[in-house]
């Protein structure tokens, strides 16, 4: 799996230094809100040039950012 992130790349001149498909302006978030919005990955790398493994990349890098992060939920009452 860690060759898959070696797909992803953060430059701040490109695209502002949001992780990005390696040699593109694909953004990993921009990935991510294709497929919520029902896109197919098959669809998502026919449309942009990308791999599915791109596709896989930007989500095992987005699994592993939040995987990171403290979520707080409240109590409900």
């Amino acid at each position: 799996m860690g060759d898959l992130l070696e797909r992803i790349v953060r430059d701040p001149h490109v695209m502002a230094g949001k992780p990005v498909i390696r040699g593109t302006r694909i953004t990993v978030d921009m990935i991510l809100e294709l497929l919520a919005s029902g896109m197919k990955p098959e669809e998502i790398a026919e449309d942009y040039r990308i791999s599915l493994d791109d596709i896989r990349a930007a989500l095992l890098y987005a699994a592993k950012v939040l995987g990171r992060e403290e979520v707080i939920v409240e109590a409900r009452t």
